[in-house]
């Protein structure tokens, strides 16, 4: 069965040299043929172009085993690619919503046993089934404004068996979901209360249990560690990436959220596939990043919704480095998975255009999942993971108007989901 689709306005974030990201100037770059078309095969995009050209009449010559769809003027583009979120989760948050808006910090309210131990704890009595129909929910959700592959974390359970439940919810989702999803191990999300003190007690247990019975059954994809002020240092972070790499594990890592905590340079020393959050990100950082195959990946979400200050993603694009946008959906710094209000912030925050704001929420994304020669652009050869907006005037409409679902047909898998 063959799909064609026709009436596009502008087919946007085509790839004609099969990059697997863009970085500083590139990032500017987005291919774009206006009254497109695009022809998907099989879950494959197989041919694209103007409907002016010759291959287009003569593919509506035949269009017998063909699905035609009338873009109406939409526009098309690669689905997003959201690399850092924490979707699988027991219950929501808004009461240390309530406390963020009198004033407490993303630490205070740690120290008293709210952010990561509050979910955890809230995760150890919730059962497969019950994190699994949630946790759906929202990748329905996300589906529909336009996410076509996601990373989910673990990292709310912090012991052995609530990790594994949460690992393996995600392998189900990976089962019956139509997105690409890939699954990180995140057992150094926090220390839990009971190992309060004993820190590198808790670490041996991540290094000694965790890690081999993740591995054992399979279960994560990538390995990841908060390494921050206040949580891991770049000492356990460096055993734990260690240990994970000993099973396959490549790291990703959560770096310099809170403080200049030498996350970023330990995520380069271990070739991380992303260093993710980035708020105190200085020329240092900025060096050893540029010499390295790790992707920096900004959260407009968690850093907005905390008052936080907002990394430097212009100094970092002018230095010569790619950049990626995830949304960081989770319950208590960013409840929100909507990948087109990220691309809004992208360039509202943090002063990228619209191109660059796309190519950071698609193929670079893809980058920082490992699934950028699939996914992430429109390409011969690649999965059909796209969507058509509504009739809108140009990619500029995007994150300019933000707030509403601009989307009105979703393909995944070269499959119509809506």
């Amino acid at each position: 069965m063959r799909i064609l689709i026709h009436n596009i306005q502008e087919l946007t974030g085509i790839d004609y040299q099969s990059k697997l990201l863009r970085k500083g100037h590139e990032m500017d770059e987005l291919e774009t043929i206006t009254n497109a078309y695009l022809l998907i095969k099989d879950g494959l995009i197989v041919d694209f172009g103007s409907a002016d050209s010759a291959n287009f009449a003569a593919l509506t010559k035949n269009l017998s085993n063909t699905i035609g769809i009338d873009a109406n003027k939409g526009l098309v583009l690669p689905s997003f690619c959201d690399s850092h979120t924490h979707l699988v989760y027991a219950a929501s948050r808004e009461l240390e919503y309530i406390d963020k808006i009198k004033g407490l910090s993303y630490e205070e309210i740690a120290k008293r046993g709210g952010g990561i131990l509050n979910s955890a704890a809230k995760m150890a009595s919730a059962t497969e089934d019950e994190l699994f129909e949630s946790a759906f929910i929202r990748l329905e959700e996300i589906k529909n404004y336009g996410t076509g592959a996601v990373e989910i974390k673990s990292g709310y359970g912090l012991t052995t068996e609530t990790e594994l439940k949460m690992l393996r919810v995600i392998r189900r989702l990976k089962e019956v979901s139509p997105l690409t999803i890939k699954a990180t191990f995140l057992g150094a999300h926090a220390v839990p209360t009971e190992y309060t003190g004993r820190q590198d007690e808790y670490v041996d247990l991540i290094i000694n249990e965790m890690i081999p019975m993740v591995a054992s059954e399979e279960l994560a994809d990538y390995i990841d560690v908060f390494c921050d002020k206040g949580f891991f240092t770049p000492d356990d972070t460096d055993r734990i990436l260690n240990a994970g790499m000993k099973y396959g594990l490549r790291a990703k890592i959560h770096a310099n959220e809170l403080a200049k905590s030498g996350g970023i340079q330990t995520g380069v020393k271990y070739n991380a596939l992303s260093v993710d959050h980035l708020e105190y990100t200085g020329n240092e950082e900025i060096e050893a990043l540029l010499n390295s195959e790790t992707m920096p990946v900004i959260l407009p979400g968690a850093a907005f919704f905390l008052g936080m200050p907002y990394a430097p993603a212009r100094q970092m694009i002018g230095a010569g480095l790619p950049v990626a946008m995830a949304s960081d959906f989770n319950p208590g710094s960013s409840p929100s998975g909507n990948m087109q209000l990220i691309l809004s912030m992208a360039s509202i925050l943090y002063k990228l255009t619209p191109e660059e704001g796309i190519n950071a929420t698609t193929i670079n994304g893809a980058y920082a999942m490992g699934v950028s020669e699939e996914l992430g652009s429109i390409a011969k050869g690649k999965i059909a993971n796209v969507f058509i907006t509504k009739p809108i005037p140009g990619i500029a409409y995007l994150p300019y108007y933000y707030g509403s679902n601009k989307i009105e047909k979703v393909i995944l898998n070269g499959l119509i989901q809506n």
